[in-house]
């Protein structure tokens, strides 16, 4: 007998029995739609955390204030200025690092449009754009002339430029900053919010010149950005900033830096595994749901060989062979299970897109997990209707014609 011949004759059993048919695949419908909805959840979080971490800058370092003891009594992080802009110039200057910004940053009125807006003020040097991999919408942004001037001049992001001009173009506008005037030469990027919640567009960037002798007085820096050159270990240039550190603020042992150097590489290394461990898991629960539709098939399978015992008989009897019997109920477990591995696949499709509109979620069908998918359904009709179908091929032909 044919495949063809064996193909046919297992869809007309099938369809003899359509609502059991489709009650059987259920199982396997709903246990592949788990799967490519999970993997597509977890494939869309996963990119959104690299994009996140890209957005914080490639090679990133960032070095915060630390704590200082006076008269015995040690301030907590960062509660003491210990960084100044003339650290950043000279980290800049070691081996392996590739730009460096001091960060000055204050929250303030800003007023401009007619209207007003509380926003983060941030004072950075011409490379902060560079070292945050942040474009600019429209417009250009402060240069190093602007630094030494002690410029007017500012670039904004897209949710203060919304607040305060609306659809018209900021560019050239002048926008008040604690009653100083700043002129509008930039607008850059929308980012949206941040892996911890915040609105990245709610910002005002000025040159840090600018922001300590015009805007704060202070004569420190809140923070410095360093960004360390492609190619060249992030830790090694860790290890230089800080040594460089404890000399130029003379601290030796057993004294404490005033002073931290954070890495975001592992950070961004912990966030992309976590990502990975959810997606596996997600997946690996979407599995077991598979297994569980395998289990169904096997049962229905076995009830359709008690059923059709007599023609299992009669079919014997005008001489179809044992391998033939096993081959109609393989695949007829296989139609079933590879079937609803496709209605499973549409199903789990049509779920994502309803995730990714409802919940606002990042989502991303993967085509492997669809293949893998659909393998893994015909796998499971392999392995959970072999043993109906030997169970059949092995019946007695004159027992299984006694049958009532």
């Amino acid at each position: 007998m044919t495949l063809k011949n064996i193909v046919s004759i297992a869809l007309r059993a099938l369809s003899r029995n359509r609502s059991r048919s489709l009650l059987t695949m259920l199982g396997v419908i709903i246990g592949v739609g788990a799967v490519i909805t999970t993997v597509a959840i977890g494939s869309g979080a996963q990119v959104s955390v690299q994009q996140q971490i890209a957005n914080l800058g490639s090679n990133l370092l960032v070095v915060l204030p630390g704590t200082v003891v006076t008269s015995g009594a040690r301030s907590g992080s960062g509660a003491t200025p210990t960084l100044t802009p003339d650290d950043g110039l000279a980290i800049v200057k070691l081996p392996g690092v590739d730009a460096v910004s001091p960060i000055v940053g204050v929250h303030a009125q800003v007023i401009g449009g007619g209207t007003n807006w509380n926003t983060s003020i941030q004072g950075v040097a011409p490379t902060y754009s560079h070292i945050r991999n942040w474009n600019l919408a429209s417009g250009s942004f402060f240069t190093q002339n602007d630094m030494t001037t002690v410029a007017k001049v500012c670039v904004l992001g897209t949710t203060v430029v919304n607040n305060l001009f609306g659809t018209t173009s900021p560019l050239g506008q002048t926008v008040l900053i604690r009653n100083v005037p700043f002129t509008v030469i930039g607008v850059l990027e929308s980012r949206g919010q941040s892996g911890f919640g915040q609105d990245q567009d709610d910002i005002v960037l000025i040159p840090f010149t600018s922001a300590m002798q015009r805007i704060t007085g202070q004569t420190y820096a809140n923070q410095i950005m360093v960004s360390a050159q492609d190619g060249v270990a992030i830790d090694e240039v860790q290890s230089r900033v800080a040594a460089l550190l404890r000399l130029r603020h003379r601290i030796t042992p057993p004294a404490t830096d005033d002073f931290s150097v954070r890495n975001l590489q592992d950070i961004a290394n912990a966030a992309v595994a976590t990502a990975s461990v959810m997606q596996l898991l997600l997946a690996g629960v979407a599995a077991v749901s598979l297994l569980v539709g395998g289990i169904g098939i096997m049962n229905i399978m076995l009830v359709s060989v008690t059923e059709r015992t007599r023609e299992i008989g009669l079919r014997m009897a005008v001489g179809a062979r044992s391998r033939s019997i096993l081959q109609q109920f393989l695949v007829e477990a296989i139609v079933l299970s590879t079937g609803g591995g496709i209605i499973g696949i549409v199903f789990g499709a049509l779920v994502t897109v309803i995730v990714a509109l409802v919940a606002k979620w990042p989502t991303i069908i993967s085509p492997t997990a669809v293949l893998a998918s659909v393998a893994f359904s015909a796998l499971v009709g392999i392995f959970f209707g072999y043993y109906p179908a030997l169970k059949a091929s092995r019946l007695n032909p004159i027992d299984a014609l006694r049958f009532e």
